[in-house]
């Protein structure tokens, strides 16, 4: 069978190498409005995120949301958004990117508390949707459609 890498290639997907912490979560490099940050990889986040402490670090323009946000232990948390960012992973680029805003302080915590760095942030679903992603667990890849 032919290498997945060159499938992908020949099908326009652009590859983004990640990294497994100890703490066993994918760890990927992304840029938000031309400032690179660290972020989860989770396929299991329904949207992307940053901590409200990196509004300013990202440029964001963040407005109050309704929405209450959800997961890893903590519920009810309030959010704001932050629409028409440009995200980069990569080559891959989306040019008007909308990020949920809210308190991280506990994924950080929980990452500090097993001696792993904090992160700024979380790349969800609506991300891997979008760019029709294909996770290569073994070679430590995202792939996304262009």
């Amino acid at each position: 069978m032919k290498n997945l890498q060159d499938i992908l290639k020949k099908e326009n997907y652009k590859k983004v190498k990640f990294k497994i912490t100890k703490t066993q979560h994918l760890l990927i490099k992304a840029t938000i409005n031309g400032i690179t940050g660290n972020f989860i990889l989770d396929t299991g986040a329904s949207n992307s995120c940053v901590g409200f402490e990196s509004i300013d670090l990202f440029s964001l323009e963040a407005k109050k949301s309704k929405t209450k946000a959800s997961g890893a232990g903590a519920t009810g948390m309030f959010t704001q958004i932050a629409t028409k960012n440009e995200l980069k992973l990569g080559s891959w680029k989306d040019i008007a990117f909308d990020i949920v805003v809210f308190d991280l302080s506990h994924v950080n915590e929980a990452l500090l508390q097993h001696k792993a760095k904090p992160v700024h942030g979380i790349i969800g679903a609506d991300v891997l949707m979008k760019g029709k992603a294909i996770v290569d667990y073994y070679n430590h890849y995202l792939y996304l459609l262009k």
